[in-house]
């Protein structure tokens, strides 16, 4: 075992692969005592009880002490407060982990707090899934420590499930969908592990397939960060579904980044660093999980879909084009052999429509699935609903799924198998697919956004080989007092990690006209003095001033439209800056702080339509120019940068350099950083230049 894990980690991989466990409870649970025995479990079941002789044909010891030896995993099932002596008393005897199924802590509030505080004190270095939780079913070894007897058979290898919600595991645990779980893990109140221990020890688990997460959210995000870049090393898809997906994040005054960044955004920023399938239902993650449990990982995108219905054809065709999913065509030879073998009505392109002059005839699928297979596609698709009016029906798409089977294992291709209503591929066709390491997949829509979401992950494992991706750093919070910089401060602190900003002088309002002769017009002018967040709103900024005149026009202007917005207060200084002209377009940079995921980076569309247009990509730091690069070519703006219809195209390079300026700025100053918005970036054909900035740091 790897010397450098913690204690409770070590425990942690007791609890999930135990040599012997130990059941404290009563007669509710002789049901879980006899499944341990009845799903293939080797080990020793100790049962915990002093009032009874024996439960569910055990023997019962009186108390822990009384045990043959420390248990590596232990089920409590007994009130809250009995529940906390229990623990105390087991990390007294140097036990490996253990469930607490007792509610009644942190989730109720009140006296519940207290409680939870002292449960983990008592459980020191326990590995303790729980409380207000079912518990942890192992279909590897056959352990069921869960209040009641649950479904399931024990696998080789599978995926595992960590889900927050009890019902949920529950609910997924009695799922007929064929996914073969390794572990099913309801992790309850997450007192002392979390999300990250479990994927920690889970990654390291040569059993484990992929790991499915339910999360409602994630405690510690570096922690988290750490383990899912492990999973990732080691090739094994994290799916997560996240739940409670409002805005929760705070609320922030004055940045315009403010208002593109949010929980939910983080999120998405965090799982796409880490190679995270996001999934958005139960099926959705549930079939995810299969496919890669059943058939692994595609070598490509590139899928041929076989159908016997021009309607499934177009409802594929469709969903491939949403998803990016490539529907490669047929090589001359390979559709000419095609016409040979389909009726002359027939149309020869992928999705294919094999016809019902085929249908049921197993050797004329394997002659026309096998011309297809045999050329340069990565997987094969069979679309087919088992009808359920008789037995020569089923024993018909039984010879189309065989068919594909034998075409797919020949040529060396990933075979998928998919019906596209759920109920409608029935258990022994999909016990078939997975003995032949093919996909067996119920729901059309969902097999297929798996397939790219799994090809992705595939994708992103491959880029990144034996290196890690970046993890999220801890980030320090910040001093509650906020202090704006000014304009010029904030473009000078830039301007040293290496952002361009225009020449500027900072003056009077009476010495405005002689700097703007000295740089030479046009110039903008700005209220410096007092301090203003937002300058448009306050009618406090003048651009393409051309003359004297045109100077001392704006100076009017501003005096009296900031004296109205200030509620009396005057100008005191004014930015005069040299006019940046050429503009492909306008981009937003912005940095915000969050408790929980630290420093985040916001890119979009700038200029006075930030909230309107919202076309922003999120970024958490530490992040590298390669990134930064694909995050904007993903924005809508990026025709624009392009060169929109014959318009010059923006200067990339100098784009990413400005970014990654602001970016190192950011992480320069992660302790004192709250917010930072560069609004708007102009970007020019030759470079690009910072003409705004408010910097806010905390003291």
């Amino acid at each position: 075992m790897n010397a450098d894990i913690s204690q409770r980690q070590r425990n942690l991989r007791r609890l999930l692969r135990p040599r012997h466990v130990a059941i404290v409870g009563g007669q509710a649970m002789e049901d879980s005592i006899r499944r341990c025995a009845d799903t293939g479990f080797t080990g020793e079941v100790w049962v915990v009880n002093p009032k009874y002789p024996e439960l569910g044909g055990r023997k019962c010891y009186a108390s822990i002490a009384d045990l043959p030896e420390a248990p590596d995993a232990a089920f409590i099932a007994v009130p809250r407060e009995a529940t906390i002596e229990i623990l105390r008393q087991l990390a007294a005897r140097g036990a490996g982990g253990a469930i607490c199924y007792a509610a009644g802590y942190n989730e109720v509030g009140g006296e519940g707090v207290a409680l939870q505080a002292e449960l983990v004190q008592a459980a020191g270095d326990l590995a303790v899934v729980g409380p207000n939780c079912y518990g942890l079913l192992n279909f590897i070894d056959g352990i069921c420590l869960w209040p009641t007897g649950a479904l399931g058979q024990q696998v080789e290898t599978g995926c595992a499930i960590v889900m927050q919600s009890g019902n949920i595991a529950l609910n997924l645990s009695r799922n007929d969908r064929s996914v073969p779980f390794a572990y099913v893990i309801s992790s309850g109140n997450q007192a002392i592990l979390n999300a990250a221990d479990y994927v920690d020890a889970l990654a390291d688990d040569p059993k484990v397939t992929a790991i499915g997460l339910y999360l409602e959210g994630i405690r510690d995000v570096p922690a988290f960060s750490r383990a899912a870049a492990k999973a990732l090393q080691r090739g094994k898809p994290l799916v997560a579904l996240k739940a409670g997906n409002s805005e929760l994040g705070a609320k922030f005054a004055m940045s315009h980044t403010g208002s593109l960044a949010g929980s939910d955004k983080m999120y998405d920023a965090l799982f796409e660093r880490l190679g995270i399938i996001r999934v958005h239902s139960v099926p959705q993650l549930l079939e995810t999980l299969k496919l890669v449990s059943t058939a692994g990982l595609p070598k490509g995108d590139r899928l041929a879909v076989f159908t016997c219905s021009g309607g499934e054809c177009l409802l594929t065709a469709d969903l491939c084009d949403t998803l990016d999913v490539p529907l490669p065509g047929f090589s001359p030879d390979q559709a000419e052999d095609l016409r040979t073998q389909l009726p002359v009505f027939a149309t020869v392109s992928n999705p294919l429509d094999y016809n019902t002059s085929l249908w049921g005839h197993e050797d004329l699928l394997v002659k026309c699935f096998s011309t297809v297979m045999r050329g340069d596609f990565d997987a094969g698709m069979l679309v087919i609903d088992f009808a359920t009016d008789g037995p020569e029906t089923e024993a018909a798409c039984m010879a189309g799924v065989r068919a594909l089977l034998k075409a797919c294992t020949a040529h060396g291709k990933m075979p998928i198998v998919t019906s596209t209503l759920s109920e409608l591929l029935p258990a022994h066709a999909r016990a078939e697919v997975i003995a032949a390491k093919g996909a067996p997949m119920q729901g059309l829509e969902e097999a297929l956004t798996a397939f790219a979401a799994v090809h992705r992950f595939a994708q992103r494992k491959a880029k990144l080989g034996t290196a890690a991706p970046a993890t999220i750093p801890a980030t320090p919070t910040a001093g509650e007092r906020r202090r704006m910089l000014s304009e010029i401060e904030g473009k000078t602190l830039l301007a040293r990690f290496g952002l361009a900003v225009p020449e500027s002088r900072v003056v009077a309002p009476a010495e405005a006209v002689a700097a703007a002769t000295a740089l030479g017009f046009p110039v903008v002018l700005k209220v410096a003095e007092p301090l203003i967040a937002h300058k448009t709103e306050a009618g406090a900024v003048a651009v393409n001033l051309k003359s004297p005149g045109d100077v001392e026009a704006a100076l009017a202007r501003m005096d009296k439209s900031v004296s109205a917005y200030l509620k009396g207060g005057r100008i005191e200084r004014v930015l005069v800056e040299r006019m940046v002209s050429d503009v492909v377009a306008e981009l937003i940079v912005g940095i915000q702080r969050d408790p929980q995921f630290g420093l985040a980076l916001v890119v979009g569309a700038g200029g006075i339509l930030v909230e309107l247009v919202e076309d922003a990509a999120m970024l958490l730091l530490p992040i590298s120019a390669e990134e930064v690069e694909a995050a904007i070519r993903r924005l809508k703006i990026a025709k624009l940068l392009a060169g929109y219809r014959g318009k010059p195209a923006a200067d990339m390079g100098a784009l990413v350099k400005c970014i990654m300026a602001i970016a190192a700025f950011a992480e320069a100053s992660r302790d004192t950083l709250l917010e930072l918005d560069v609004n708007p970036l102009m970007v020019r054909a030759d470079g690009a230049v910072a003409v705004d900035a408010l910097v806010v740091l905390g003291e």
